[in-house]
């Protein structure tokens, strides 16, 4: 096979989709977004701390439904990024590396996921 013929990556070629792939491209994403949504939070103390008008304007973003949308959808990436932490703990430990259980514990922490994300909003 000549240089120009052969492919530089066959990964999207040779692997199938699994549950495994899908999930850590997630788990990566959901870092990236609670690094934003850390900023927030961040905004959000400091309004608190200085009060004022400047509490009174991030409240009333706050308020706002598409906001609140937002929160929760940063609730669930929480939980999904914190579960699936758990996981990744365990399988540094070595447990869970059977197919079945890799396939299991990934449903299962989706399954948690919006388990918890919904508890957490009912009881706010």
């Amino acid at each position: 096979m000549t240089k120009e013929t052969r492919p530089l990556s066959p990964h999207l070629s040779v692997y199938r989709w699994q549950v495994t792939n899908t999930l850590s491209i997630i788990h990566r994403m959901s870092g990236v977004i609670l690094y934003f949504g850390g900023l927030f939070l961040s905004l959000w103390i400091a309004a608190i701390a200085f009060g004022g008008s400047f509490s009174q304007v991030i409240f009333s973003i706050l308020d706002h439904n598409l906001i609140r949308l937002m929160l929760v959808g940063l609730t669930f990436v929480f939980f999904y990024h914190s579960l699936n932490g758990i996981r990744h703990l365990a399988w540094d430990i070595g447990k869970g590396f059977e197919p079945n259980q890799v396939m299991n514990s990934g449903i299962l922490i989706v399954c948690l996921t919006f388990i918890l994300t919904a508890l957490f909003w009912w009881f706010i």
